[in-house]
């Protein structure tokens, strides 16, 4: 004897209130088990040290008359010019059309 389908889905139906579930007869992927956990971000957020303030957010908050000394750069731009000493450096940009039309030829 064969219990109809709509008599277990009333009771499916009562189940899931009785229980705080998800009525889902069909069985879709509706991501209710994602969407019942706690919510990770203040804990990542506490877990992780804050940013300190870069030299740039220095510049932004006091404009472009701030001066200090700004250690990475200064090696960068060390650097490139040892490297223009050498001429090992990037080559300088064409100004105009005609001067990158110049290069652009066929290379043997």
């Amino acid at each position: 004897m064969a219990v109809p389908r709509s008599r277990i889905l009333d009771l499916m139906k009562v189940q899931c209130k009785l229980f705080s579930h998800t009525f889902n007869p069909e069985g879709l992927r509706l991501g209710n088990k994602v969407l019942r956990q706690r919510l990770k971000g203040p804990a990542m957020a506490a877990y992780y040290p804050r940013k300190m303030a870069t030299y740039q957010d220095l510049v932004k908050a006091y404009g472009e008359n701030f001066e200090t000394w700004n250690e990475p750069e200064e090696e960068r731009l060390e650097m490139l010019k040892i490297i223009k000493a050498r001429g090992k450096g990037a080559p300088k940009k064409k100004k105009t059309a005609a001067e990158s039309k110049k290069f652009k030829g066929k290379k043997r």
